[in-house]
């Protein structure tokens, strides 16, 4: 019986739609091997897999606080007492990933690279990049997010034939029942969670590229065209530059349209998207964005920055939302009014969202994550060369 172990960072509920219905399908043995199961953000804290195995490392503790020597040894341990047939690595970043490549180039074993990086989202460093490809080139296929992040695998060194997509995707099921009960109490809701009657959603991480700010500042000349009818602004997130924004948003005169939720729990989550007239996400830079997969589950029209990961898979400009220039203030702010001031428009752009996120979900994650397995089996594992190994190895040591 074949056995897999996906390696993580923590199990948040993201990873436990996907792995379960991995794991409903799977005929093998598979398990998440788990470094922590504390997140920082405890939005992100999950419960437990219904199916999947989840083995935790580091009970209780904040991966930050855990020596890297301490975590490549418990990972190791691990992986000497069940000796899998296949590990699967969750991107080349992650604390443990380098040490779970190491133990399976040591043990003939072959690996799975997640990866939801593209060339676009962050500078390129040309060292950095070939110590990736380092990596890549010792992964006997991947599964990716979508086409970008499909174009930058190859790039790095992995053949076309083994890579497949599908691996950003949320639980649309809970964002869809969610909405929907919602809307069918929707007075008691709003007075429930504090939600004004019509607006615009924005969820996001309040740090640089997430680009709040310069979306307070469209949705200000947003509100000077819609006048007295404008939909209110809410924003569910949280972090250290949340009294900036406040006083920005009051210092352009609007800071009684817009709505700082704070943070949202997993709960929560659907009845604000169903709520919502449309979502905006406005990253300057972006490597998939899964509170777009949310929205669109939750059949919302979306409005995205042209930098995100998921627009050539989710975003069909003018079908179920329009992308938009980040940098541009206007922009953003044009496309706003223009969903606001058709209705008709905007309902349709709901439906088409809700069928094509349908085809984006955790089926497709495990469909073509055992496609990718199956195709790491038959390529066997890879070995790139002392230098390729010399590399991992100091990655390990990170």
């Amino acid at each position: 019986m074949t056995s897999l172990v996906w390696l993580a960072n923590n199990v948040s509920h993201y990873h436990r739609a996907r792995a379960d219905a991995f794991a409903r399908s799977w005929p093998g043995q598979f398990s998440i091997l788990e470094l922590s199961n504390k997140n920082a953000l405890s939005v992100l804290q999950r419960g437990t897999c219904d199916i999947a195995q989840v083995i935790t490392l580091f009970s209780g503790q904040v991966i930050e606080t855990i020596g890297r020597t301490t975590l490549r040894k418990a990972v190791w341990k691990y992986l000497d007492q069940v000796r899998p047939d296949l590990c699967c690595l969750n991107g080349w970043g992650m604390p443990g990933t380098g040490a779970m490549l190491v133990w399976a180039i040591r043990n003939q074993v072959p690996c799975l690279l997640m990866s939801e990086t593209n060339e676009r989202d962050s500078a390129r460093i040309w060292w950095k990049e070939e110590t990736k490809r380092r990596f890549v080139t010792q992964c006997s296929a991947a599964l990716v997010g979508g086409t970008w992040s499909r174009e930058y695998v190859i790039r790095l060194g992995m053949s076309s034939e083994s890579v497949f997509d599908g691996y950003d995707v949320v639980d649309n099921e809970h964002f869809r029942a969610g909405a929907e009960k919602a809307k069918l109490d929707s007075n008691h809701i709003r007075a429930l969670l504090g939600l004004p009657c019509e607006y615009f959603l924005a969820c996001a991480r309040f740090e640089p590229k997430k680009n709040l700010r310069r979306l307070i500042e469209a949705y200000s000349v947003y509100v000077q065209n819609a006048g007295f009818e404008s939909w209110h602004l809410v924003i569910v997130g949280d972090g250290p530059s949340r009294g900036d924004l406040e006083s920005f948003a009051e210092d352009l005169g609007i800071r009684d349209k817009v709505v700082f939720k704070g943070l949202a729990g997993y709960q929560e989550l659907p009845g604000i998207y169903g709520l919502a007239k449309a979502f905006v996400h406005a990253s300057t830079t972006e490597q998939w964005g899964l509170v777009v997969n949310e929205a669109m589950a939750a059949g919302l029209p979306v409005l995205v920055s042209e930098r995100c990961g998921c627009v050539p898979e989710l975003v069909r400009n003018g079908a179920n939302g329009f992308t938009f220039n980040p940098l541009n203030t206007t922009e953003i702010a044009q496309t706003m009014l223009l969903i606001h001031m058709n209705k008709p428009l905007s309902d349709r752009m709901g439906k088409e969202s809700a069928t094509i996120i349908a085809q984006w979900g955790p089926e497709r994650f495990a469909r073509n994550l055992r496609r990718a397995v199956e195709c790491a089996l038959v390529h066997g594992p890879r070995n790139s060369g002392m230098f390729s190994n010399a590399v991992v190895g100091l990655m390990a040591a990170w």
